[in-house]
């Protein structure tokens, strides 16, 4: 199910055969998914534009068009390419297995099943598909719900932990005076250095999550916040100095036109850290109270001059 909690995942049965698709409809029902149900492909397109469920389970055999033929028209569609497909096929079927996935399933399910079979399935699926979804295309990092679930996970755990928020100070001058593409360069630059940085601090492991275009998240223990931060300033001033042309490198700015043809000069890019803190007084329970005071330590980093980490010390912290 959902683990923001927002909505029940909604799973749409795609079978003739109305016993089977009773039977899987009450169990899925049970552990807390909405349910949809087409006695074929037909049907199931038509359910489908009307009411996008978050996964379907499909079974091959079924009259008018079957399981192969809608999952090659769901596979088509741009609107239905990213809905997972659970096959069910009949037992020893190996071919019916190979030509459901060849076709874009995503998994099957061999009859007869037991309950937990199927439910851990659909779990499954839908995990997969909610993680690759939540991947930043440029980056290859996880993204916000995987960020929030990160902190989630450390406060059921009892440990303590940082929240880092990371931007590019600067950052609109480089796609002003460069374009949007050296500009995802230099995102791309920031993603490497980090993950160095969280690489070399070794364990426990940190996380790193992509919020999206400059905007970074680094889950760690409070002890690795300055090691991992100052490598990773280091490392990104390097490596952005090298993306900028020779000239600008050299004097150190770029020079930039503003709307009324005025010419402006904007310093090199730096990082602007914000950092908040478990360790006291008052642990936060919502992961978005976590990121939110991290946020807000990054405005304050970004108040000072150079690269900068502003930790929050509101809470006692040293």
């Amino acid at each position: 199910m959902d683990p923001a909690g927002e909505r029940p995942d909604v799973i749409l049965v795609v079978d003739d055969d109305e016993d089977i698709a009773r039977f899987v409809e009450f169990n899925l029902r049970l552990h807390g998914f909405e349910v949809l149900h087409a006695s074929d492909g037909q049907e199931a397109l038509e359910v489908i534009e009307r009411q996008r469920p978050d996964l379907a389970v499909v079974d091959l055999m079924m009259p008018r068009i079957d399981g192969l033929e809608l999952t090659r028209r769901l596979r088509a569609d741009p609107m239905t390419s990213a809905l997972p497909v659970i096959m069910l096929t009949a037992k020893g079927m190996t071919q019916d297995k190979v030509n459901g996935l060849s076709v874009g399933a995503d998994d099957y399910l061999v009859k007869p099943f037991d309950t937990l079979e199927l439910v851990a399935r659909v779990n499954s699926t839908l995990r997969r598909n909610k993680e690759f979804r939540e991947v930043s295309p440029l980056t290859g990092l996880p993204g916000n719900s995987r960020i929030r679930r990160e902190i989630s996970d450390r406060v059921r755990n009892g440990v303590d932990y940082a929240v880092g928020y990371i931007d590019i100070d600067r950052f609109k001058s480089v796609n002003d005076r460069y374009g949007f593409v050296r500009g995802d360069e230099f995102i791309s630059a920031l993603a490497r250095s980090l993950h160095r940085a969280v690489v070399s601090i070794g364990l426990p492991p940190a996380f790193l999550g992509h919020v999206g275009g400059d905007d970074f998240v680094i889950v760690c223990t409070p002890g690795q916040v300055r090691p991992l931060t100052s490598r990773a300033v280091v490392d990104f001033e390097k490596a952005a100095d090298a993306l900028y042309d020779p000239t600008d490198r050299e004097r150190g700015f770029v020079e930039l036109k503003d709307r009324r043809g005025n010419i402006r000069r904007a310093a090199l890019v730096t990082l602007s850290i914000g950092v908040s803190l478990s360790d006291s007084g008052k642990r936060f329970t919502d992961p978005l109270e976590a990121i939110a005071v991290a946020s807000e330590m990054k405005t304050v980093a970004k108040s000072q001059p150079g690269s900068y980490v502003a930790v929050d010390r509101r809470r006692g912290v040293t």
